[in-house]
């Protein structure tokens, strides 16, 4: 049997960039391989924001016991409720036309349901402003479309 010895490959020293001088990170004057930077943190979601899901039901309720918790809305509180095509909101307001029952559940009347496309068993994200005591119900498809406007678009493809 015949062994051949491969020689080993060495690059040779004419080859490499000047390295700065006085650097001290190279203290040999080696080059180095640059480092890539990490991307920009995102923001922290705000403390005084509660997320929940919630699934609508035959009569317009939807319910997640943490964000209503976290409200402290009790049983009794009047609320408004108003609406765009991209949400509701429910704000607690003594003057308020709708009245939170026993069960810790928004029921959102059938014409606000209309106005703003919400069907029986459509999810939603609630979100619980703290600070400003209010309630926001938002369709997915409005969520989507949030999402989609922020992700990154690769070279040549689609959104």
């Amino acid at each position: 049997m015949i062994q051949h010895v491969v020689a080993p490959v060495i690059p040779s020293l004419g080859n490499r960039a000047p390295s700065r001088p006085g650097d001290p990170a190279n203290p040999r004057g080696a080059r180095t391989l640059p480092l890539a930077a990490p991307p920009p943190s995102p923001a922290a979601a705000p403390v005084d924001v509660i997320y929940g899901m919630g699934r609508i039901d035959a009569s317009g309720r939807v319910a997640d016991r943490v964000v209503t918790q976290a409200l402290g809305w009790q049983p009794g509180d009047r609320l408004t409720l108003t609406g765009t095509p991209d949400m509701v909101i429910a704000r607690r307001d003594p003057t308020g036309l709708l009245t939170l029952g026993r069960k810790p559940y928004l029921a959102i009347p059938a014409a606000l349901r209309s106005r703003c496309g919400l069907h029986p068993s459509d999810r939603v994200l609630l979100a619980a402003t703290l600070e400003e005591d209010l309630l926001a119900v938002f369709p997915l498809s409005t969520v989507h479309d949030a999402i989609r406007v922020n992700l990154p678009v690769e070279s040549g493809g689609a959104r």
